[in-house]
């Protein structure tokens, strides 16, 4: 599954775009120098988020929304068809 189908099914299981998660994690204080794992459990307690869902939404909290270009338009399993991320809805995503 590419980062991308993570990021849309998140917001289908909890009515939230990936950005809308952002803000909420820097109101916490959640930024790239936070452990992972308090990430996840964070997600896991408030909103049922498992470990992939949680993972993708770890790294476009501590790294935006770029991700490698190793992972566009391979044969990888979590292949994007671009390197950045669309974070505002997938209703408003152009692609």
């Amino acid at each position: 599954m590419s980062f991308q189908a993570y990021l849309d099914n998140i917001e289908e299981k909890t009515g939230m775009t990936p950005r809308e998660f952002i803000a909420l994690a820097d109101e916490r204080g959640y930024d790239a120098d936070t452990k992972a794992g308090v990430i996840l459990d964070w997600l896991k307690t408030d909103y049922d988020l498992g470990r992939g869902h949680g993972m993708a939404l770890v790294h476009v909290i501590k790294k935006g929304p770029e991700i490698d270009a190793k992972f566009v338009g391979s044969d990888s399993v979590h292949r994007d068809e671009s390197r950045t991320l669309w974070l505002d809805g997938k209703a408003s995503n152009p692609n």
